[in-house]
């Protein structure tokens, strides 16, 4: 274990739990705050995109963006996202996690106040515009997903590591919260000032002229809580695993750790370099596909299979929701007031459904463990949407709505208080120090591939209200659930165990002890000594 090889390691897991650590979640969940806030603010604005760039008069029907532009706009995020997370994974590992730690907020702070500008008045201008820096924007909260999660887990002791970071996930609640609040007030307070008519009394001023104004201030303030966040980032000192098992500086990882924390440190060099060098091994070495092979597939597939679901359920909500009744017919409302509903029903869902989910996790990841509770969301998120798709004729009538909000809610408080949480978890503990952040990054870059399939494909049944494609669509979501259910037992459980223990580093360092001893008794038997 590591309390007998590495002091700093095991001061680190045993250190009762400090105010810095209830710190540390806040500034990194702070960044998952606004993670959630920008990439799903675009669901609220994306039908007022739509009626204010793509209507056309022969129609008679309220704009709408066509299919290829929704997925772009609702999607080139995350595909910066996926990006961002293996250039910063990546990084984290090579340059340190701090170093690279307040790169993201700023790529977030001016990509989010970029993306409420335009460069032209034309709707190719507007939409290439907010597509280019979404993209970056995406890359910057790509970066968060490796670092944030890698950061918590070693600096957290080994009693409360799941909980924290599963905090710092849960802030990823409350930013999709905010993203249908803020949404619902700013479209509000023009509403009270601007409202138009409906859009079958007016055609042309059912869209307010000021609602341009609308869209650019909701994903503006996006830069905000990343902004205030930057300080304390800044502030924070490089974890003590990272500065001594990659840098191989027991002294100053003592000192960084005794400024945050009440703990003693000894900083014993010698066995750090016996540690450092039993653990060199690389992430495309055959030792890493032995070890951890079948780890680094199982965090990789169930957060693809998850994403495709989750994403499907955040990005398609504003064309389910008219169907469960939570939103008027366009036609009947003005530009505004259809999304003043589409982000009131978006907060509703968010508060009753998704939020508690996360927080559940949090509570209860230390007595459950990782591994059951993401089999049961896997599971329990099957079932519902399995429903939702073979009884859909039956719920999306009026006097079943309520019935169907509640599985519709359901379906995301088990994708939260389940794989949501427990696939950002697993991979900042199952692997080894020197490349945890890579790992992380690439599993969660494997979600984002799968948030992709959400945005470009899923998505596609959804936008017409069809009724036999919105069926396909939930029975094949059902599918994947049941997919990630069966390849979560390509992972193990990690509660109650130190990094080092769980990663194996420990059994490879005592291993290397025990031929080291075995040499030196050799030597002295053949009478070298």
């Amino acid at each position: 274990m590591a309390s007998d090889n590495l002091t700093v390691l095991n001061a680190l897991d045993t250190a009762r739990t400090q105010w810095y650590h209830v710190t540390a979640v806040v500034i990194a969940g702070m960044g998952f705050f606004t993670d959630a806030y920008d990439l799903f603010c675009i669901t609220t604005v994306s039908k007022l995109l739509g009626r204010l760039y793509y209507y056309d008069p022969a129609t008679h029907a309220p704009g709408k963006l066509p299919h290829s532009v929704n997925n772009w706009v609702t999607g080139v995020a995350l595909v910066g996202t996926l990006t961002g997370q293996l250039v910063f994974g990546w990084l984290g590992d090579k340059l340190g996690r701090k170093k690279v730690y307040g790169l993201t907020l700023i790529l977030m702070v001016i990509c989010a106040l970029c993306s409420g500008l335009s460069f032209g008045y034309s709707r190719k201008v507007v939409i290439g515009t907010l597509c280019f820096f979404r993209f970056w924007l995406g890359f910057g909260i790509g970066g968060d997903y490796p670092l944030s999660a890698t950061i918590m887990s070693e600096y957290a002791n080994k009693r409360t590591r799941g909980a924290f970071i599963a905090a710092v996930f849960a802030m990823q609640g409350v930013g999709i919260i905010f993203a249908g609040l803020v949404s619902m007030i700013v479209s509000k307070v023009f509403l009270m000032n601007f409202g138009g008519k409906a859009f079958t009394t007016d055609e042309v001023f059912s869209t307010e002229p000021e609602a341009d104004y609308v869209w650019r201030i909701v994903l503006m303030l996006g830069a905000l809580p990343a902004l205030v966040t930057y300080y304390w980032r800044m502030k924070m000192p490089e974890t003590g695993r990272y500065t001594a098992i990659i840098e191989g500086n027991a002294k100053q990882a003592a000192i960084d750790m005794g400024k945050v924390l009440d703990i003693e440190i000894q900083a014993d060099g010698e066995k750090l370099a016996k540690f450092k060098a039993a653990n060199e091994y690389s992430l495309l070495s055959n030792e890493f596909f032995m070890r951890h092979g079948h780890h680094l597939l199982g965090t990789m597939t169930t957060w693809f299979l998850l994403d495709i679901a989750f994403y499907s359920q955040n990005l398609t909500q504003k064309d389910i929701f008219p169907t469960m009744g939570l939103v008027s017919n366009a036609k009947n409302i003005s530009a505004l007031r259809e999304m003043f509903e589409t982000s009131r029903a978006m907060f509703v869902i968010a508060l009753l459904g998704t939020f508690p989910g996360y927080w559940f996790t949090v509570f209860f990841i230390e007595k459950i463990g990782r591994f059951k509770i993401q089999l049961m969301g896997f599971f329990m998120m099957s079932i519902f949407m399995a429903i939702i798709g073979i009884k859909y004729d039956y719920l999306k009538t009026k006097e079943h709505k309520w019935t169907f909000a509640a599985l519709y809610g359901l379906t995301f408080f088990f994708a939260n208080f389940g794989p949501n949480s427990t696939t950002f978890v697993l991979p900042a503990e199952l692997f080894p120090t020197r490349v945890r952040s890579t790992c992380h990054a690439l599993s969660a870059a494997s979600g984002k591939a799968g948030a992709m399939v959400s945005a470009f494909g899923v998505q596609q049944y959804t936008q017409d209200g069809n009724t036999h494609k919105i069926k396909k669509a939930m029975l094949f979501l059902a599918f994947t659930n049941m997919l990630g259910f069966c390849c979560t037992f390509l992972v193990t459980e990690t509660k109650g165990r130190s990094l080092e223990e769980i990663s194996g580093e420990d059994e490879k360092q005592n291993e290397t002890q025990m031929k080291s001893n075995r040499t030196d008794s050799g030597r002295q038997d053949d009478g070298w000594d």
